[in-house]
């Protein structure tokens, strides 16, 4: 029997009243001054790891490569998995904290250090307080979600055995920091994030001296034209209806001032919320990098692959009103909003077992003299002014880290026997 959203708040503030978030926030910061990229997370996983041990639950490591599992036994009664990500971003940090980040060139600038230390926060509690609740509580720390290394994290979790070694879940729950003024839950029922993919783009040119083009074909001139001509597949070949985001993000060709290249690559980022305009735009994509470099007379064909892709995650409606519903009772009715689908994307789907509902959240970050600062007189308007998700000034204020650990431990105590 489900607890209603006054019992789960209740059972919630007297969990987590014992949490030394002192201790917590010492968690986090280290793991802030020492971020790891994609499949590199060894010691961010053995710092986890070993708080969940010092909890109770048995952990195992290495899952997925440096995944982390942890598995709290609690009597019958349903399985609970909280999910939070590990890897950090090759962006070289700007905040000016104490606690800035010590590895030049990566950063923390998506939170995923947040993410841990709520988690962490969120399996203490609970273990700390079984006698509150039935079932079996799984923690996962999930590498590689940036896909920094063209693999999902977990996809690589599921592909090393995570549905067969692990209780299988009835609900999985997940959330992310985000900008916003501190002190709101942001839930979307049903359709939440869009779907990416990472597209790679090499066009094949003919090399020489700049000072004769004419005896070359020269690939920066039709990288240049290919970036151009693909704008025109989000403005004009996408119905103003359909959501798409279309991004150069990266361009690379040549050597020196006075070499023509003989070869240009692009890197490109689509987020589509529907599979059919995905389908569409990855199509038109082909045809246009075809095209420019036909018409530029390139030696060869280019190539045109899709490195890495998620797809669009998609919240169980009736288990986000419920999750919603206890929000509002522990953090009250204004604190917790619908921001809509956004075009932001997550591997958090890949990792869920068939048939099993899911929920994906986020806890507003921004410190309150930036929000207040920020130009705009709407939340939207504000929201567009403030340092984002990998922008190199991110950095969540302090005061979140009870909310994300509340919001998890709710989540869990709403599906947990009482």
């Amino acid at each position: 029997m489900l607890r209603t959203p006054d019992d789960v708040a209740g059972a919630t503030r007297h969990i987590t009243a014992g949490l030394d978030y002192g201790r917590l926030a010492d968690f986090y910061q280290d793991l802030h001054r020492h971020p790891e990229l994609s499949m590199s997370e060894h010691r961010t996983a053995s710092r986890l790891a070993e708080r969940l041990r010092a909890a109770g639950l048995e952990v195992t490591e290495g899952v997925g490569r440096t995944g982390v599992v942890g598995v709290l036994r609690n009597g019958e009664g349903p399985v609970v998995w909280l999910r939070g990500d590990m890897d950090a971003l090759p962006v070289q940090e700007e905040t000016g904290l104490a606690y800035a980040s010590r590895t030049p060139g990566v950063m923390h600038a998506c939170g995923h250090d947040l993410h841990m230390t709520w988690l962490a926060g969120a399996a203490e509690a609970l273990a700390s307080a079984r006698d509150a609740w039935s079932g079996t509580l799984v923690v996962i720390g999930q590498p590689a979600e940036e896909g920094g290394t063209g693999e999902s994290g977990a996809a690589v979790m599921v592909a090393d055995g995570l549905h067969e070694r692990f209780p299988l879940p009835d609900a999985l729950f997940g959330q992310h920091v985000a900008p916003g003024p501190v002190g709101l839950v942001m839930h979307t029922p049903g359709l939440t994030m869009a779907a990416l993919d990472d597209i790679d783009v090499k066009a094949h040119g003919v090399g020489g001296h700049g000072s004769r083009p004419e005896a070359t074909v020269d690939p920066v001139v039709t990288a240049a034209h290919i970036v151009t001509r693909l704008q025109t597949v989000v403005s004009r070949e996408t119905a103003a209806r359909d959501v798409a985001v279309l991004t150069v993000g990266r361009i690379h060709a040549g050597t020196k001032h006075n070499i023509i290249p003989s070869e240009a690559t692009l890197g490109l980022n689509l987020r589509t919320q529907d599979a059919e305009v995905r389908r569409r735009i990855l199509a038109a994509v082909r045809r246009i990098v075809e095209g420019e470099c036909a018409a530029a007379g390139c030696p060869r064909p280019p190539e045109v692959d899709v490195a890495f892709s998620m797809p669009t995650t998609v919240n169980d409606a009736v288990l986000d009103a419920q999750v919603a519903a206890a929000h509002r009772a522990l953090f009250g009715e204004a604190a917790v909003m619908d921001f809509g689908p956004v075009t932001g994307s997550e591997d958090f789907s890949l990792l869920v077992p068939p048939e099993t509902p899911y929920d994906y959240w986020y806890v507003t970050s921004t410190p309150q003299e930036v929000w207040e600062k920020a130009e705009g007189d709407s939340l939207a308007e504000k929201f567009a002014r403030v340092p984002s998700n990998h922008s190199a000034a991110f950095g969540p204020d302090l005061s979140v880290l009870p909310s994300g650990v509340h919001t998890l431990v709710a989540a869990a105590l709403s599906r947990f026997s009482s």
